[in-house]
């Protein structure tokens, strides 16, 4: 078979240049757990400062940036204090609270103005989406949700294998992932802060992974379920989480999107299973088969398989990772 898609796909071997002639000034609202990440990666950039954030937790902001030896940072006790004190100062904000919240913070800084960083998932009902959409399109500020391994080598291999035409027409994707046991505690478990269990935790970014790389065509109709057999189950669970959890540990969903394509999905916290399947995304001139994933990590399960027909014969061609880093 011929290797047009391998020789089409070359990993960056030069990191991009840059402008380090003005800092951007970032907020971050929420302290907790994943604003660590943010605050990791913002410390590696040259040209990005915090200069504010907000926590509700009196002290926690506090805590938070003397762990990291960041100084100087302008502490507010909620995002409306800060965005009112800080918009017409900030170029961006990262929103890393909890799930819950995330719609109210988002809306409320594409108001001031401010362009936003929001951590997954986007929101938790239908309502809250149509209201950031509709925030972001009369701002005209950025909204980006993050979804960070859509910049994963790997993650973009898929998208380019794709594009690139190999598979032909797209009509057939079967998706998901989940952990044989892995189910968090904290605010992930209730719904009145997480909002959505495993499936706004880990996989809309199973759903973003396939729905990024065959371009995010409208969906149809959706057939959705969910079950919590695992979370509120002593044997599996702490008790005390167990009596508080009314989230999704376990969620499918058969969806129709525009183009004539099928998305069979499923993810979970926990199951008798170390998964339930591998990735695969079906063609009309082939198909690509990805090894069981964890892509809330940008993560591979292992070289991907592409197989085609080629002068009459079925072939299959493996797809190496691309090297970390």
């Amino acid at each position: 078979m011929s290797d047009t898609v391998l020789n089409q796909f070359t990993p960056p071997t030069e990191e991009e240049a840059i402008d380090t002639s003005r800092k951007l000034k970032v907020g971050i609202i929420g302290t907790g757990w994943i604003a660590e990440s943010h605050m990791e990666s913002y410390k590696q950039m040259p040209d990005v400062e915090i200069v504010a954030a907000a926590d509700l937790i009196p002290g926690k902001a506090e805590k938070f940036f003397q762990r990291y030896g960041v100084e100087g940072v302008r502490l507010y006790p909620d995002h409306k204090a800060m965005l009112d004190a800080e918009a017409a100062n900030l170029d961006a904000v990262s929103i890393c609270t909890y799930n819950a919240t995330h719609a109210e913070c988002t809306v409320y800084a594409l108001q001031k103005g401010v362009n936003v960083l929001l951590e997954k998932p986007m929101c938790v009902t239908m309502e809250e989406a149509e209201a950031i959409v509709k925030a972001e399109k009369e701002s005209g500020k950025l909204l980006s949700i993050g979804f960070q391994p859509r910049m994963d080598d790997n993650m973009k291999m898929i998208k380019k294998i794709v594009e690139s035409g190999e598979l032909g027409k797209i009509y057939y994707i079967q998706t998901g992932g989940g952990r044989r046991r892995g189910i968090p505690n904290s605010t992930f478990i209730e719904k009145k802060t997480a909002g959505i269990g495993a499936l706004g935790d880990i996989g809309c970014y199973s759903l973003d992974m396939v729905l990024n790389a065959i371009g995010y065509p409208k969906p149809l109709t959706v057939t959705g379920y969910t079950s919590s057999f695992f979370g509120t189950n002593p044997m599996y669970n702490n008790p005390a989480d167990a009596a508080r959890f009314n989230v999704d540990d376990f969620a499918a969903a058969f969806i129709r999107l525009e183009g004539d394509i099928i998305l069979d999905f499923r993810i979970a916290w926990a199951m008798h299973v170390d998964t339930p399947g591998d990735t695969i995304i079906m063609g009309t001139k082939g198909a690509l088969r990805i090894p069981s994933t964890e892509c809330w990590n940008g993560t591979v399960g292992g070289p991907m398989t592409l197989y085609r027909d080629v002068a009459g014969e079925q072939t299959q061609t493996t797809i190496p990772l691309c090297p970390e880093g």
